[in-house]
């Protein structure tokens, strides 16, 4: 079933959206009291804006570090041929491997930008050499190890 076409977000739609992406787990009635309209018109919102794909999803933003996993590394990935088959092929090599964070193609010097995260080096050489380099096509990497994460949010600019 398809979701009903999306209207146009008001003041409130707006709000909501912001107040949830800072807590997803903001209970219905104090997000009714930020908005200043009652619980079931704020639930019937947040419904609407589930349904209509402005809101994917509810998560728990885990820390790496406490978890065993604080390399970060960006990877530049090049094919050796721009044929729809052969993004198809590594699209889907990278959706089955959950050291990939984000897979991006990108226009310009290359055609993948990775966001990776691994335990430390010796895991990122396996990594590599198994799993990227492996790949039927990769015709060349760059990695860029971080150093220090100055900034990194999940929250999307939305316009009051």
């Amino acid at each position: 079933m398809l979701s009903p076409a999306p209207r146009a977000l008001d003041r409130i739609d707006r709000g909501l959206l912001i107040r949830l992406q800072q807590d997803g787990r903001v209970p219905i009635s104090q997000l009714a009291r930020e908005v200043h309209l009652t619980v079931t018109p704020t639930l019937e919102r947040v419904r609407r804006l589930e349904s209509q794909g402005y809101i994917e999803g509810y998560f728990a933003r885990l820390n790496p570090g406490r978890l065993g996993l604080g390399l970060l590394a960006y990877v530049e990935v090049s094919l050796d041929r721009t044929t729809p088959d052969a993004f198809e092929h590594f699209k889907q090599v990278m959706l089955a491997h959950d050291e990939v964070m984000e897979c991006h193609m990108v226009a310009g010097g290359f055609d993948y930008l990775l966001k990776v995260r691994v335990r430390d080096m010796e895991s990122y050489r396996r990594f590599l050499g198994d799993r990227i380099a492996a790949v039927r096509g990769v015709q060349q990497t760059h990695t860029y190890f971080v150093m220090e994460e100055v900034k990194s949010t999940h929250r999307i600019l939305v316009e009051e």
